[in-house]
């Protein structure tokens, strides 16, 4: 196998390897381009914090330490804002030699700012599966902004699998946005491709969204439902720039507009804490095919979901605010984002999570 992402059809043939197994069929779109969209089980516990099982123990001895209660989530139950939830998923691993896998939030969780890691027995790191791991997987929920219902079955995390060294060198990016541009404008290419903030929109100052402090519940099965302005206040500016207050959380959408060709990945890094008291808060997977226009795209912004940290934060437009990190694929997916399969955010610009009804 070469080395790369893996594709949709090598991770079906894992599956029928048994490299990966589920307690229950694999469902229906379950799997994307590059990735595998992972599913919660039916319990959660609720836990005293957020936690690693550490190289010597498993989630399940870090349970009876740490779990508090449980909770059934087949027929749908609250996940309280502010508190941690262990869930172990439907899903486990049995990767061979050579074989990484990494997670992510899928892009509709992120930007409801709940917080889910993948963790593993006997892991150091947040959403990283090491080489050769052979094990169940959990998900950490905390819901940041607002208390959610989440149900079995329901998929918040997805998961690539990496086979030997795949991250493209910058000459390798160079060379690939030469050949298909992979940026509007100029390519600020330093360990990754630079992407910018919008604060000058082209029509009208809506320039993001802030989430309100006191909400309802949103329930995940619920799509296109709730009211916009019931959950977030509308963010404008006429000179380019904002104040972001600390603890706050913003969905702001990059100035770039960014293609992924078909024989590569992405993942969204937050950039150098130095540039300023923020951060784009959850990294991400950009699937072959996002923003391409073979695919049906013309280049797609990605949006920012962020939070200011400790002190008030002027952020100005045009300012380098994260990185993508662009990486070899191991084969041409079947599918690409956008064009064989239902994509939500394809061709997007600043939106919202597709559980709210389409702004005016």
């Amino acid at each position: 196998m070469n080395a790369g992402v893996l594709a949709d059809h090598q991770i079906r043939t894992m599956l029928q390897n048994g490299e990966i197994s589920a307690s229950e069929d694999i469902a229906p779109g379950q799997i994307q381009p590059a990735s595998l969209d992972l599913r919660l089980g039916q319990v959660a516990y609720r836990v005293r914090a957020s936690f690693l099982a550490g190289r010597e123990l498993t989630v399940a001895d870090r349970l009876t330490q740490f779990q508090m209660h449980e909770i059934d989530l087949t027929g749908g139950a609250v996940l309280e804002k502010g508190c941690v939830y262990v869930v172990p998923l439907l899903e486990s691993l049995a990767l061979p030699a050579g074989m990484t896998a990494a997670a992510s939030a899928k892009s509709s969780i992120g930007r409801l700012d709940l917080l889910t890691r993948v963790i593993t027995d006997h892991g150091i790191e947040f959403d990283r599966v090491p080489e050769g791991y052979s094990g169940p997987l959990y998900v950490e929920i905390c819901p940041r902004s607002f208390s959610v219902v989440a149900q079995t079955g329901q998929m918040l995390n997805q998961i690539i699998f990496r086979n030997g060294k795949t991250e493209m060198s910058d000459d390798d990016l160079r060379a690939l946005h030469a050949e298909t541009p992979i940026v509007s404008g100029d390519a600020v290419i330093s360990d990754g491709l630079g992407f910018s903030v919008d604060l000058k929109p082209s029509d009208g100052n809506l320039v993001g969204y802030r989430a309100k402090p006191h909400t309802g519940v949103i329930d995940l099965a619920k799509l296109g439902h709730y009211d916009p302005s019931e959950y977030w206040e509308e963010v404008r500016t006429d000179n380019g720039w904002i104040i972001l207050d600390p603890g706050a959380f913003y969905i702001l959408v990059s100035r770039e507009a960014i293609a992924i060709p078909p024989m590569a990945a992405a993942e969204m890094a937050p950039y150098l804490a130095m540039v300023g008291e923020f951060r784009v808060h959850y990294a991400g997977f950009f699937d072959p095919g996002f923003g391409y226009a073979e695919a049906g795209g013309s280049g797609s912004r990605g949006v920012l979901e962020v939070r200011c940290h400790e002190a008030p934060f002027v952020l100005e437009h045009g300012q380098i605010v994260g990185r993508l990190v662009y990486e070899h694929m191991a084969a041409l997916p079947d599918a690409l984002y956008g064009r064989e399969i239902k994509s939500n955010y394809q061709g997007q610009g600043l939106k919202l999570s597709k559980h709210f009804a389409a702004t005016k």
